[in-house]
């Protein structure tokens, strides 16, 4: 029993929670313009491990992969109790929700509707190109940025939909790649995913789009309320782009690419949590004032 409650917390993939997708949440708490910490830093557990640990898991159960997927080189075998304890894991993360606000609840519900979506039978959305691509965008894309900035205590702006678009779309660009590894276990499930219906090149085309609109928007927006980290953060990510953009346009789909991919994904993602973690810091005084005047 010990040894399948180790490969349940395999399935969380929490280091791919906390260090890839957890940018949006930490965009949104730096949007916020002001910082309720212990509030922000427990539903951030909330949401990392209740919420997108649970889905993942419960992802992981309905597509029974053997081969790499995305933080998992070699996924464990999932048994039936892992079914249940990854629903009830999300459905207490969004009870837990309501302790904040109605609206809060409401969009982490809609979060946890959307991973359902994605994975059950009943409706499979993974298996369906442009639905698989909305469940993603919206559920740990804007959802994540908006639930950052409830979190935190911020009051609404309309510019926080321009930046939760944009880190949407950011996200969005990555997401298609990891499936160029996936496409035997897809095909196993009758999944038709956007990489089996578009092509590797439709795959390379949408980063590059994807990326691009998405760092004008989030930049844009972000501009506005914070504007030297703003022109910080747009630099650093188009040499990101440049970057990554450069090695995309020779991938072939080869088995032996895929710990290279990941690597740089995770890196890719991890230099832009970094960056937020940094700049929350500063804003909110975490590491002191020094910079605050100059920064912000």
């Amino acid at each position: 029993m010990l040894n399948e409650i180790k490969d349940f917390l395999l399935h969380l993939r929490l280091h791919y929670q906390f260090f890839i997708l957890s940018g949006g949440y930490l965009l949104g708490g730096l949007m916020a313009n002001e910082m309720n910490e212990i509030q922000f830093w427990l539903q951030f557990l909330n949401v990392h491990v209740l919420l997108f640990g649970g889905a993942t898991a419960y992802n992981s159960y309905w597509d029974k992969d053997e081969g790499p997927i995305g933080g998992l080189k070699n996924p464990p075998k999932m048994t039936t109790w892992m079914h249940k304890v990854s629903l009830i894991f999300m459905v207490a993360g969004w009870f837990w929700a309501f302790s904040i606000n109605i609206v809060y609840f409401l969009i982490f519900g809609l979060s946890l509707l959307l991973f359902w979506l994605y994975s059950t039978p009943y409706a499979r959305w993974k298996g369906r190109p442009i639905a698989s691509m909305v469940a993603i965008a919206l559920s740990t894309g804007t959802n994540s940025v908006l639930l950052g900035f409830l979190a935190a205590g911020g009051d609404f702006s309309p510019v926080l939909i321009t930046v939760s678009a944009g880190a949407a779309l950011i996200l969005l660009s990555l997401y298609p790649i990891s499936q160029v590894y996936q496409l035997e276990e897809d095909s196993k499930r009758g999944d038709v995913t956007f990489t089996k219906k578009y092509g590797l090149r439709g795959v390379k085309l949408f980063f590059r789009y994807s990326y691009l609109a998405g760092l004008i928007l989030l930049t844009s927006g972000f501009y506005i309320v914070y504007p030297v980290p703003a022109i910080a953060l747009f630099i650093t990510a188009l040499l990101s782009f440049l970057i990554l953009n450069a090695f995309v346009v020779r991938l072939e789909g080869t088995a032996n690419e895929y710990p290279t991919v990941m690597k740089i994904k995770f890196l890719a993602s991890l230099a832009f949590v970094f960056f937020l973690i940094t700049s929350n810091a500063v804003r909110y005084e975490w590491i002191g004032d020094t910079f605050l005047r100059i920064y912000f």
